[in-house]
């Protein structure tokens, strides 16, 4: 099975990407479906996501993403909501590039008045492009990216079953 995780912050080692990768690892291992995670880290493709020119190198991440079967999204929370270059990027999809694929939304957020931003904005975006969204969204705080474990383990435990439910069955999967 194929698991992607998409990381839309604009720096490069975050505890966004921190927190994504161990969701992702998480919600996987939980659903019974093990394997190597891709990971898309757009800060990888920040200088070249606003050019006039599609860069090959956005194109690939585009097809990585819509090839997923089990998608993480994450994003920090900037404004209320998640960032420009998350905006940026899923915008290059056209509407339903997402219809085969199980999202989990994720936004980490510095203080709890915005813990319902993953399901106003984010969980949206990725019912608009097409994917099965099959439970609520994670709204992790930054302090709590030190003790992801304890904070992953009971949401992984509660996601797990609607995530199996909503992923196509996998010989050996």
């Amino acid at each position: 099975m194929s698991t992607t995780v998409l990381i839309g912050n604009p720096r490069p080692g975050s505890r966004t990407a921190t927190a994504a990768v161990a969701a992702a690892r998480r919600a996987a291992d939980a659903a019974g479906r093990t394997g190597p995670l891709d990971v898309i880290d757009l800060a990888d493709l920040a200088p070249v996501l606003l050019a006039r020119e599609r860069h090959p190198d956005v194109t690939a991440a585009l097809e990585r993403v819509t090839a997923a079967e089990l998608l993480l999204v994450a994003s920090p929370t900037y404004k209320a909501t998640y960032t420009g270059l998350l905006k940026v990027f899923l915008d290059l999809l056209p509407g339903g590039a997402l219809s085969g694929a199980v999202a989990l939304p994720l936004l980490v957020m510095a203080s709890p008045a915005h813990t319902l931003a993953v399901e106003v904005h984010l969980r949206p975006l990725l019912v608009e492009l097409g994917a099965t969204v099959p439970g609520p969204g994670l709204a992790l705080l930054q302090d709590d990216v030190d003790r992801l474990d304890d904070v992953l383990a009971p949401w992984a435990e509660r996601i797990a079953p609607r995530i199996a439910a909503a992923l196509p069955a996998r010989a050996g999967g």
